[in-house]
């Protein structure tokens, strides 16, 4: 894994006074959960979840009340919540709308938690008015690695000063179209 600007924006975000949960947007594929496993290492317990599984999924729609669910969340992956910082994902929260709905209670009463929720599809669920609580939550896209960031990660220095040059410069040209070609076979993905 190569250094993600994204993970900066993310120790802002654990770092506000006000912290609201965070919804991770973005396609299939572009290290939404590996972005968010390498961040936990930064905590000093992370529970993961993964609302693709039914004993997670189970847990929110069992209990109700956001103290219940957090107590039991903490029993289920067997985590004293008592002590130091907590990261909590709940992945593929589109397969919950009570899921969806407790981000709310969340920020209101379980604030000193830093909850971070993904899905691959919730761009469909957010276009669909799904109710996500207004307000409460904030939103952190991530987007497929530019060429840029790709050369930058394989060590390409130089081919990262070429590309910028304008006019092209010519003796570049096989180089860096060969580069291009595997960042496209990878489809920019980390």
């Amino acid at each position: 894994m190569f250094d993600r600007e994204i993970i900066h924006r993310l120790r802002e975000w654990k770092d506000k006074k006000n912290r609201k949960s965070l919804i991770r947007r973005g396609a299939r594929q572009v290290g939404k959960t590996t972005i968010i496993d390498l961040f936990s290492k930064e905590f000093d317990r992370y529970i993961s979840l993964n609302l693709d599984i039914d004993e997670d999924k189970r847990l929110f729609d069992t209990y109700k009340n956001v103290e219940d669910l957090v107590e039991a969340i903490f029993l289920y992956k067997s985590s004293d919540g008592k002590n130091g910082k907590t990261l909590i994902f709940i992945d593929e929260i589109q397969n919950s709308p009570e899921a969806v709905a407790m981000l709310r209670y969340f920020y209101e009463k379980a604030g000193h938690l830093c909850l971070v929720a993904a899905g691959s599809l919730l761009e469909a669920l957010i276009r669909k008015k799904i109710s996500f609580p207004v307000g409460r939550v904030e939103y952190l896209a991530v987007r497929p690695c530019s060429f840029q960031k790709f050369l930058s990660a394989v060590g390409e220095k130089r081919s990262l000063e070429l590309i910028v040059t304008y006019p092209f410069l010519r003796y570049a040209y096989e180089k860096l179209m060969k580069l291009f070609r595997t960042y496209t076979l990878i489809g920019g993905m980390p």
